[in-house]
């Protein structure tokens, strides 16, 4: 598995752990798929679906797959027919809970002391603390 991270991270772009960082959890679903699978555990492909509305099914799986490959999550394959898989976060995916709470947190505060001080358009449901 830390073959494929390699193959497709170019390592020789990376200058700093920051950007290898960015380089493995970077992009729009990535945060989003960790955040569910770390505040509310295990889930199958069509409840992160369901979770994440406006992902298409090709990204979410694209998505998925990369997360696993670079080993923040784990894709448990169960033999039964028709297929059930599960989604979990391994110890590596764990481990950054805690920058997606403080991520969170910085965000809620910016768009309350920043964007929407004046009020918010419209409210989305929020994710508790």
């Amino acid at each position: 598995m830390a073959n494929e991270v390699k193959d497709r991270i170019d390592l020789m772009t990376i200058n700093c752990e920051k950007e290898l960082t960015l380089a493995v959890i970077g992009g729009k679903w990535k945060l989003i798929i960790l955040w569910h699978l770390g505040l509310e555990g295990t889930k199958r492909f069509s409840e992160l679906k369901k979770l994440i509305p406006h992902i298409t099914q090709k990204m979410l799986t694209n998505q998925l797959r990369e997360l696993e490959e670079d080993q923040l999550i784990f894709r448990k394959v169960y033999p039964v027919v028709p297929p059930r898989v599960e989604y979990s976060l391994t110890e590596h995916g764990e481990s950054l809970m805690p920058v997606l709470k403080m991520m969170y947190n910085w965000g809620k505060q910016y768009g309350e002391q920043v964007i929407w001080k004046d009020g918010r358009p419209c409210q989305e449901n929020a994710i508790a603390d």
